[in-house]
């Protein structure tokens, strides 16, 4: 099994579904992330559409869109079931650097299908499908997991990392909310100190960074290796430059509102490139809009934009402003 990339920074993106589309991830990874993960793909969908598009002589990457200047970069796969989780990750192995598993998603119609924060509470299952990841590819398989489901049991995730250290994962990123929490609430961070003085394999923080100083009080309180940035990098990618400044050298740039704006300008033309929903880079378009005057009033303009030309014409007015 090879190893790890190296990473050029300690700040990775998030997988969000909706979000982290090929467009941001490489505006992410342009900002300084050291590591960017695909949107989690279902391994029955990956299956499906590879079948698909063999009929048309094209391969996977054709539904998981990519650029090459993202590497490395993780595909982030869920489901269990085993025979369909090992045909899934050969399918998507020779395109990506890393497979990422997903067992922290809290969406009900995930848990349901006994994938994502579920797994936390079937230990035999979970063994099985480390099991399976790790002897189906020669690609590094990595773990994002959540504390646990609800705050009974909200160690779950001690279990789950020393099994999948034993069977060969070789990163561990811990969301230390519970499946129950959902978004809510804190991320307890002392969890991820226990993971870190639990495992020997690199552990990921993960949960409310929203500056740099934030981050590096993540790395000082619970000596993770690495922290991964979710909701903060929405309509932000410019967090990445700022956390790799302020570890290095203790201060950062500030960006202004103009600035911010002026970044989505930047994902817009990248967003072109690639088939992104349109409704996804509305979605993108919200973000962006943060701290800006009559936020509300922009935002409905956007709900109600019809294509790329009228959302970069609304974005646009909203720039001239400052």
């Amino acid at each position: 099994m090879s190893q790890l990339p190296k990473f050029s920074s300690k700040a990775f993106l998030a997988p969000m579904a909706g979000v982290s589309d090929p467009a941001l991830r490489l505006l992410c990874k342009k900002m300084g992330a050291g590591l960017v993960v695909t949107e989690f793909t279902s391994i029955h969908s990956i299956i499906a559409k590879e079948k698909q598009l063999k009929k048309n002589q094209k391969q996977i990457c054709e539904f998981i869109e990519f650029s090459e200047d993202e590497r490395p970069l993780s595909v982030q796969l869920f489901g269990s079931d085993l025979k369909a989780l090992a045909k899934a990750a050969k399918i998507v192995e020779p395109f990506f650097d890393i497979i990422d598993y997903n067992m922290g998603c809290p969406a009900p119609h995930i848990t349901q299908q006994m994938a994502g924060g579920a797994l936390l509470q079937e230990s035999n299952l979970t063994t099985m499908i480390f099991e399976t990841l790790v002897e189906s590819v020669n690609k590094p398989v990595t773990l994002k997991i959540r504390a646990g489901v609800t705050s009974a049991n909200r160690f779950l995730f001690k279990d789950i990392a020393q099994i999948a250290q034993d069977k060969g994962i070789q990163m561990i990123t811990l969301h230390p909310r519970t499946v129950k929490q959902g978004y809510s609430g804190y991320a307890d961070w002392s969890l991820i100190k226990e993971l870190k003085e639990l495992v020997d394999i690199p552990v990921v923080g993960n949960g409310d960074i929203t500056s740099p100083e934030i981050a590096k009080q993540m790395f000082e309180s619970t000596k993770c290796d690495y922290v991964m940035i979710g909701r903060g990098a929405m309509g932000n990618p410019h967090l990445f430059k700022q956390i790799n400044e302020y570890l290095e050298n203790g201060t950062y740039e500030k960006s202004s509102l103009k600035q911010k704006i002026g970044i989505f300008f930047e994902y817009l033309e990248i967003a072109t490139k690639f088939k992104i929903r349109f409704s996804n880079i509305k979605g993108q378009a919200m973000s962006f809009t943060k701290g800006i005057n009559d936020a509300t009033k922009l935002r409905g303009k956007i709900t109600l934009s019809k294509n790329i030309k009228d959302l970069e014409s609304i974005m646009y007015q909203a720039y001239s402003q400052y």
